[in-house]
């Protein structure tokens, strides 16, 4: 059965989306603080911007274990014009990114279910999701990590719409944009071969769209790689935080983690850990296994040591780690209880609904797309590392596509 066409959402009203968004994000960064940077990770985005603008070249460290993946330091240095100190044009420009998420998210409801009233209802949710304006309050990568998968996944729906693979080309790059910001969305490029299950289209059509698709990821992968090859003389596809994340996540530190009860001794524990991982750097670089690949290669088995003598125990940390991904708010150790409430309702809201979208969706090919993202990710992370703010540009965007769909079903009951 043919697809109705693409509604239009009207200028008007994706002006409207956009500056809800926006005004909430920047109320939210006002609350937070326009000048301060309390996440853990800005400093080393910082420093690596700041290398970047005085060498002209990207730094071959950001931390003593490993590089940080350079998509966010450049647009860093970009956004705030060669100046990363300026905190708050980096926070603004977050706030931008966040917006045009909202209205990247109607455009894909549009697209997706072919109805204007949903696509207003998921842009007007996303612009006022807590969980998403969360993203925007510091000096992080996940709202422009979260602009490029969106931007990815509406390319890659419209490429198999039509079949074009000009827009395949373009989805293919924007993925390699996105893993260039953040390594994990390596584990979504198999995706990228969704068109070739597309009944709609004869199969030399589809294979055209998925080729195309695969083409302009690896174009668009392959100069950092091959700078990566010229600089460290090994294969890096994107950077070398693979060994030292699987550690974190799977170690002795880990398991005393999930040990701790208050904030003061989270402080202790994170200060404690870094101060061993810089140890076991410093012993690596003496005894002069000093390249990337070594060092995660040190930490993978280092961790996998650890974890080999009780398995029952590693079960039981696997298990705290998939909590820790799927619950739909965020840790009170780190944030204030208002913000864990108003988090938790939303998410809970939005999960119960898209569990009614996704069970009706008539378009079955994007809702196993859609599916796939949420097992995959969800797998990697619990196997990899927990954060709870890496699982909100993966999850959360397709729970507020699937629940304005789902609470329609519901209300029409």
């Amino acid at each position: 059965m043919p697809l109705a066409p693409v509604p239009a959402i009207g200028g008007r009203v994706c002006g409207a989306i956009f500056l809800l968004a926006l005004v909430t994000r920047l109320a939210a960064v006002t609350w937070a603080g326009w000048t301060s940077v309390a996440f853990g990770d800005a400093p080393a985005y910082l420093f690596a911007a700041r290398e970047l603008v005085r060498t002209g070249h990207y730094p071959v460290s950001t931390e003593p274990y490993y590089f940080r993946a350079p998509g966010y330091p450049v647009f860093l240095a970009a956004v705030t014009l060669g100046h990363p100190e300026r905190i708050a044009a980096a926070k603004a420009a977050n706030a931008a990114l966040g917006a045009a998420a909202a209205l990247l998210l109607a455009a894909l409801s549009a697209r997706i279910f072919r109805s204007r009233a949903l696509a207003i209802a998921t842009g007007a949710a996303a612009a006022l999701y807590p969980a998403l304006v969360s993203l925007s309050l510091d000096v992080a990568s996940e709202p422009l990590f979260l602009l490029l998968l969106l931007a990815a996944g509406f390319l890659l729906l419209a490429a198999g719409d039509r079949p074009s693979s000009n827009l395949a080309l373009l989805a293919g790059a924007v993925t390699a944009a996105a893993a260039l910001t953040r390594p994990s969305a390596l584990v979504l490029v198999p995706l990228l071969g969704a068109p070739l299950f597309d009944r709609r289209h004869p199969p030399r059509a589809r294979w055209h769209v998925t080729g195309s698709a695969l083409l302009g990821f690896f174009l668009t992968l392959a100069p950092w790689t091959l700078r990566n090859a010229l600089v460290f003389h090994e294969f890096l596809p994107v950077n070398d935080a693979a060994g030292s994340a699987f550690y974190q996540g799977n170690s002795d530190w880990m398991v005393r983690f999930y040990e701790i009860q208050s904030r003061n001794e989270y402080l202790a524990w994170s200060r404690a850990m870094f101060a061993n991982l810089d140890s076991q750097t410093a012993a690596l670089a003496a005894s002069e296994r000093t390249s990337p690949r070594q060092r995660s290669r040190y930490f993978f088995a280092k961790a996998v040591a650890e974890r080999s003598g009780d398995p029952a125990g590693w079960a039981r940390l696997l298990l705290r780690k998939a909590w820790d991904f799927a619950r739909p708010y965020p840790s009170p150790l780190f944030w204030p209880r208002p913000v864990v409430f108003a988090v938790g309702a939303a998410g809970t809201a939005a999960t119960l609904l898209a569990v009614a979208g996704l069970s009706g969706a008539r378009r079955r090919g994007v809702r196993n797309l859609a599916l796939c993202v949420l097992v995959v990710t969800f797998a990697a992370h619990v196997a990899l590392i927990v954060v709870w703010r890496y699982r909100i540009p993966y999850w959360d965007p397709i729970l507020l596509l699937y629940a304005a769909p789902g609470g329609a079903r519901l209300l029409s009951r």
